[in-house]
């Protein structure tokens, strides 16, 4: 009884102290928010089935990611298609209020950035997701991606190039040379 009572006090931390990352992640992979909800509902739930067999090979928060990345690339399998990025991307609401003009502007600059990153592969998604927008560490995007933090750092500039490559104005793209540099 002692046991289970830890086991849930441990289960309950876990996800107050990561719900928001594994969210916020999901969120990205899949920019809807009924779908990121039931990716998040679904990595805490192999969150707690995995518990007991979690051995501290590495950080929780890494561990608890990495199962959020398995599941939302099973469902990008499920799917055979994604769409990811926040408006976090877009400028500010307040920015642009009472400009129609900056408003359409905003409207098609988001639709071009979905597109190009819907062109990247998902590889590329995963790295500019974790190491872009969520800000982790080289490191700690290596320990979710399973790979070697060398290969992230290669990746990561390959995928800003890739990106920058299909939204430059000689692609039809909608930013210039600065933009990504």
């Amino acid at each position: 009884m002692e046991n289970e009572k830890k086991l849930r006090e441990e289960i309950d931390s876990i996800c107050e102290e990561y719900y928001r990352d594994v969210y916020q992640y999901c969120l990205y992979f899949t920019n809807h928010h009924n779908e990121a909800e039931d990716l998040t509902q679904e990595t805490f739930i192999k969150v707690l089935k995995g518990l007991k067999k979690f051995k501290n090979h590495s950080s929780i928060k890494t561990w608890v990611l990495s199962i959020a990345k398995h599941t939302a690339i099973d469902h990008y399998r499920r799917k055979k298609i994604i769409q990811f990025i926040p408006s976090l991307l877009l400028p500010s609401q307040a920015a642009i209020d009472g400009l129609p003009e900056q408003e359409v502007q905003a409207k098609e600059n988001w639709q071009e950035i979905e597109h190009a990153l819907l062109l990247l592969k998902p590889h590329y998604r995963n790295i500019l997701i974790l190491r872009g927008i969520n800000e982790l560490s080289t490191k700690e995007t290596a320990e979710i991606l399973d790979c070697k933090e060398a290969k992230v750092r290669v990746d990561y500039h390959r995928a800003i190039k890739q990106l920058h490559l299909l939204l430059s104005p000689e692609q039809g793209g909608i930013f210039s040379n600065e933009t990504f540099e």
